[in-house]
């Protein structure tokens, strides 16, 4: 597998371990001081209910970073307006008006509304998961995909929206897979982080997750970037570098 297509892959994912390491090494809770605005807006109910959020924040900072950076034939214009936007639009579904922003809301209205009408528990968690996985990818896929790749497909818009869809739906359910588990933190044994700093066991625990949470979608993104890189050498030398 290229490199590169390898290395767009498992930056986001390695910047989601490298901030639970960080967390857990720098002993950061909510004694830590923080600016006042800072600590109203980060700390609070869905802080301690989906402390793993913080790290799927990370990682889609990192993405859409990763995917600005990653050849293509967008110029540097484009990359830097898209990335910039991106990273703007995930902050401010992921922190307003407080940490889980409309991004976590959405899943925790979804699930709560489901389990309200009779549904199981694990049916409306399910629901919410989805829901989350909806608005997240949106948020991090949208500027990832038009900061680099061709905004008009080189095989045709009929076989571009084809080949797009099948990689579209294999992403979100990776992405379902992964806030469902990530949301599984408390339960799995993380303690009662940010309440208290993060013990060895307690990162373990959190690192693990996030691994096996986000591994599938980091997969999936390598393996698409791989298959369009060989794509463009076939086509040759013109669309070398396209991730179309």
């Amino acid at each position: 597998m290229k490199p590169a297509s390898v290395a767009e892959a498992a930056a986001p994912l390695l910047a989601a371990l490298l901030a639970v390491a960080l967390a857990a090494a720098t002993g950061f809770d909510q004694r830590a001081a923080l600016a006042p605005w800072a600590e109203s807006r980060f700390y609070g109910f869905f802080l301690d209910r989906y402390p793993l959020y913080a790290a799927a924040l990370v990682y889609g900072l990192a993405r859409i970073l990763a995917a600005a950076c990653a050849p293509g034939p967008a110029g540097p214009a484009r990359r830097f307006a898209f990335a910039l936007l991106g990273v703007a639009a995930l902050l401010a579904l992921s922190l307003h008006p407080t940490f889980g922003g409309a991004i976590l809301r959405s899943g925790f209205m979804t699930g709560g509304i489901a389990f309200l009408q009779g549904l199981p528990l694990w049916l409306a968690y399910a629901l919410g998961a989805a829901a989350v996985a909806f608005s997240y990818g949106c948020a991090v896929g949208i500027p990832a995909a038009l900061s680099g790749n061709p905004l008009r497909p080189r095989r045709g818009w009929r076989r571009g929206l084809v080949s797009g869809s099948a990689g579209l739906v294999q992403r979100y359910l990776a992405l379902w897979f992964a806030f469902a588990v990530l949301g599984l933190a408390r339960e799995a044994g993380i303690g009662p982080w940010p309440k208290r700093p993060l013990t060895i066991p307690e990162f373990g625990i959190g690192a693990g997750l996030v691994l096996i949470a986000l591994l599938p979608h980091s997969v999936i993104v390598a393996r698409r970037a791989h298959t369009n890189f060989i794509k463009a050498l076939i086509k040759g030398p013109r669309s070398r570098y396209s991730l179309a």
